[in-house]
């Protein structure tokens, strides 16, 4: 199991301290593989200052991070966590590198916009299902293949596995590809006005039967060739970064004071869990009292400040309100 946690003092957390400005910090680690595992990123969360524009999230890097020159153009593997700016931009983003290029969910999934902590959970399988979770619950879960901006890498795919074929079949005599596939022509009692448009069988043969291994099939070639897939996209192109090494903070606030603690990348979805509860959970009640304690003072304090202005109002002395009107004589 790989636990990757940010070294921290008990009760601290990273804080932003100047309006406007660009932020950059990364934290090392041991490198690891997500291939064939799940990657579980989680973190915290405060916009203590009420945000009103600025970014939220954390990016995973490999482990070639230059950390010192930290910026905008770094490569990345990840970028996932709220972002705010005005009332359009109130989004969390999950954004994946593959194939040379960044890749954003086409997903709306809306963030926290209050002042309290709150503890951001992405899910990235094996099986290239996903979810993303705000305070341990489920906002938004489905498919990484339909659920980003995939259509050029399919069409790209698509091209590949059709060149591919034909080459995979060149030693394969007529009679060993008709054994190997499924016959998809209509029978010869088929009547098209009467019966419609005639469906090809969806099942095959399944690879190799009775030993049959005809020169040039492989595996994995397509099983009839006038079948086509809906999908082109293979599963070792997704979610299989091979040197994960530092997590980190590249990002740009208009309005400073966030805080962001409890950083965790694992492949353990129940450690998330558990992990979320011993940190987050155990501090979003007292800090929620706290803040309706807060919230009683400075109510408090207010109605007190205006009864300080009524008396004064009411019994202004010689340099009160009244002092402007003439006083008869002999009063």
């Amino acid at each position: 199991m790989l636990n990757a946690k940010v070294p921290r003092e008990s009760g601290s957390g990273l804080q932003t301290t100047q309006n406007g400005r660009f932020y950059a910090i990364s934290a090392r680690f041991k490198p690891f593989s997500s291939k064939g595992k799940t990657l579980v990123v989680q973190y915290t969360v405060k916009h203590e200052q009420k945000m009103d524009c600025g970014g939220g999230y954390v990016k995973i890097f490999p482990a070639d991070l230059d950390q010192r020159n930290l910026n905008a153009r770094s490569p990345y593997y990840v970028m996932f966590g709220p972002d705010i700016c005005g009332f359009d931009i109130k989004t969390v983003h999950v954004i994946l590198y593959f194939k040379n290029q960044y890749h954003s969910n086409k997903k709306h999934i809306r963030c926290k916009v209050d002042a309290f902590t709150h503890l951001y959970t992405l899910v990235l399988r094996p099986d290239l299902t996903y979810e993303v979770r705000i305070d341990g619950q489920a906002i938004e879960s489905g498919s990484v293949e339909y659920d980003w901006q995939l259509t050029s890498l399919k069409n790209v795919e698509k091209a590949e596995a059709q060149a591919r074929g034909p080459a995979r079949a060149r030693g394969a005599t007529a009679q060993d590809w008709e054994q190997h596939f499924l016959d998809a022509s209509a029978p010869s009692d088929w009547n098209s006005e009467l019966d419609g448009d005639w469906q090809a069988a969806m099942l095959q043969k399944p690879p190799y039967q009775d030993s049959l291994r005809a020169e040039g099939i492989d595996r994995d070639v397509w099983l009839h060739e006038k079948m086509q897939s809906a999908s082109y996209l293979l599963q070792q192109d997704l979610l299989e970064f091979e040197n994960i090494g530092a997590i980190g903070l590249e990002l740009w606030q208009v309005r400073s004071g966030t805080i962001f603690d409890n950083f965790l990348i694992t492949d353990d979805e129940d450690y998330a869990v558990k992990f979320g509860k011993a940190t987050w959970g155990e501090t979003k009640g007292p800090e929620r009292e706290m803040d309706a304690i807060q919230a009683k003072e400075e109510l408090k304090q207010a109605r007190e400040e205006d009864e300080q202005e009524m008396l004064s109002g009411k019994f202004p002395g010689r340099h009160g309100h009244f002092s402007q009107f003439p006083r008869p004589d002999g009063l």
